[in-house]
């Protein structure tokens, strides 16, 4: 049987707190240590049901694992993009390469801004800042659950989760105040990075 490593939870970047009063720790604490262990758990059990089938030629539930390592899968890294993203220190607006390329590609940041807002709005999931290597241009995408909706071989380089658990505690059904609380937290020293090291294998 293959050996594969099992996927892990990645600590918070930052304290529970760290995020206050944007995002409260009882928020933080449910997401991360329930709702993303869930996706972990549940990647590495759908990745254990694969090798089992592999091994017995028995293939009559493979459909379900593969779709539950999309799922999983999709969960466990657009979660660990979004812990990265974010920052007590963060807020602001980019600077430098980024800062171009998004007015480049978007016509202006405030142009970024609100396409982006609009996206997590809109999103029963995620809104993305991906950069797109076809087209070789960074584009926001609106991405339903975890998987619905994404842009293949697209790399996301900023991941908001819209997902009511990352809000409800603390805004109730004002998702809007949420979206606004987000760019308060945005360590955009870490989209830089995301976006510098995805840019340097295409371009």
């Amino acid at each position: 049987m293959a050996e594969h490593s099992n996927p892990e939870l990645p600590p918070l970047p930052y304290d529970y707190t760290a995020l206050e009063p944007h995002i409260s720790g009882q928020v933080l604490t449910w997401h991360h240590d329930t709702h993303h262990q869930g996706y972990v758990n549940g990647l590495e059990s759908a990745e254990e049901e694969l090798a089992e089938n592999r091994a017995s030629g028995d293939f009559s539930t493979t459909g379900g694992a593969l779709a539950n390592v999309t799922h999983n899968g999709c969960g466990h890294y657009l979660h660990t993009l979004f812990w990265e993203n974010m920052s007590p220190d963060g807020g602001g607006t980019p600077d430098g390469e980024l800062a171009a390329r998004i007015e480049s590609d978007f016509g202006s940041y405030e142009g970024w801004e609100g396409e982006f807002q609009a996206a997590a709005s809109a999103a029963s999931g995620w809104a993305l800042l991906v950069y797109d290597p076809v087209a070789k241009q960074l584009r926001n995408v609106k991405v339903d659950r975890h998987d619905q909706g994404a842009l293949w071989g697209a790399h996301p380089v900023l991941a908001l989760d819209v997902w009511e658990h990352s809000y409800y505690y603390d805004y109730g059904p004002d998702r809007g105040s949420f979206i606004d609380a987000f760019f308060e937290v945005i360590d955009w020293n870490n989209v830089a990075e995301q976006y510098t090291q995805v840019v340097s294998s295409y371009e």
